[in-house]
C-alpha cells in the first residue's frame, strides 16, 4: 500500500511516516498543497492523510478538488480543528475519517488500516496462497505453519503477490507500490527483491514459487516441494 502524507510539520510528519512504514505502507510526503498535487499527478496512492493548515492554503480545498475530479482515494483529515462544525464540513466534503491533533501514532495507523479495510482493500485480513499465510497487521509470514523471516521490502512484495494470488502483478505496478519518491531505485531493484524472496521460499521448503512472466511481471504458482 502506498500512502501520501500531506503535513508541513516536519517532526510530526517524520513520526507519522515511521509508524506507517512499520505497518507496511510506502509513504511519500508533501508539505504543501502544490507538492501534494504534483505527487498525485504522477503516482497512484491507496490512501491520503491530509493536514488542513498548510502553508499555501487550506487542505479542505485540495479535498474538494479531488472529489470534484472523481478521485475517490481514501482520505483521512489530520488537523487541530476540533469543532463539530469542522468535522462535519470535512466529512461532507468527502473525507473518510477525521483525526484530531494531538494523537497517538498507533491510533492513526490503526484508523488508516480500518479506513482501507472498510473501503475494500482487504487490509487486516489474513492472506494465503498454497502453504503460505501472511498476517498484514503483524507483518508475519508463515510457510507450512512455520515463521519465515523476511526483510521489509520482501514482505511488501510478497503481500502484493498474495493479494493477487495466481494472477500476474505487473512489474511497473510493483515499482510504483514498493518505492517512494525518495527511495534509491535502480533498474533491477524489483528483480533483486524477487530473487531474494524466491530463494527464501525455496529454502523454507514450501510449495509456492514466484514465477516470472517475461515482459509482464510476476505471479505466485504452486510448484512441487
Amino acid at each position: 500500500m502506498r500512502l501520501l502524507l500531506v503535513e508541513d510539520n516536519e517532526r510530526l510528519a517524520e513520526l507519522v511516516s515511521k509508524g506507517l512504514v512499520a505497518a507496511g505502507l510506502v509513504v511519500d510526503r508533501a508539505d504543501s498543497i502544490a507538492q501534494a498535487e504534483d505527487a498525485l499527478a504522477v503516482a497512484r496512492f491507496d490512501a491520503i492523510v491530509l493536514d488542513l493548515g498548510l502553508p499555501d492554503g487550506d487542505g479542505m480545498q485540495l479535498l474538494r478538488r479531488l472529489r470534484e475530479q472523481g478521485n475517490s482515494t481514501p482520505l483521512m483529515i489530520l488537523t487541530a480543528r476540533d469543532g463539530i462544525g469542522a468535522r462535519v464540513e470535512g466529512l461532507n466534503a468527502g473525507a473518510d475519517d477525521y483525526l484530531i491533533k494531538p494523537f497517538a501514532t498507533e491510533e492513526l495507523v490503526a484508523r488508516v488500516r480500518v479506513m482501507l479495510r472498510r473501503l475494500g482493500t482487504g487490509v487486516g485480513t489474513e492472506l494465503g496462497f498454497g502453504d503460505i499465510t501472511f498476517d498484514p497487521v503483524a507483518r508475519e509470514t508463515k510457510v507450512g505453519g512455520q515463521p519465515l523471516a523476511l526483510s521489509r521490502r520482501e514482505t511488501d512484495l510478497l503481500e502484493h503477490l498474495l493479494r493477487r494470488g495466481g494472477k500476474v502483478v505487473p512489474k511497473r505496478f510493483l515499482e510504483e507500490s514498493l518505492y517512494g519518491f525518495d527511495d534509491d531505485v535502480s533498474s533491477n531493484s524489483i528483480e533483486a527483491t524477487v530473487s531474494r524472496l524466491r530463494k527464501r521460499l525455496q529454502t523454507a521448503g514450501g510449495e509456492v514459487v514466484v514465477h516470472t512472466v517475461r515482459g509482464l511481471g510476476y505471479m505466485l504458482m504452486l510448484g512441487a516441494k
